[in-house]
């Protein structure tokens, strides 16, 4: 699982203003990717974000997809 801004050689680094949730099933597998309402400095934000997924998916209440997850990448966090 990663939050964060993604790799995009089309758009450069100081540019970039986008942060995704992707799930992996391993270094190899994507699974989802969605966008999210959080900003490039919004670190303790991504962490919750990141912190509640992962509780989500461990517990079952979430489903590995980028239908799932997206209502949570969605919700701004203070």
């Amino acid at each position: 699982m990663r939050v964060g801004v993604p790799e995009d050689s089309y758009v450069p680094v100081s540019r970039r203003d986008t942060v995704d949730v992707e799930i992996f099933l391993d270094d190899h597998d994507h699974l989802a990717a969605v966008s999210t309402v959080l900003g490039v400095h919004q670190d303790s934000a991504a962490r919750a974000l990141l912190r509640e997924i992962v509780e989500g998916l461990e517990s079952g209440e979430l489903a590995p997809t980028a239908g799932a997850i997206e209502p949570l990448a969605d919700r701004l966090r203070a």
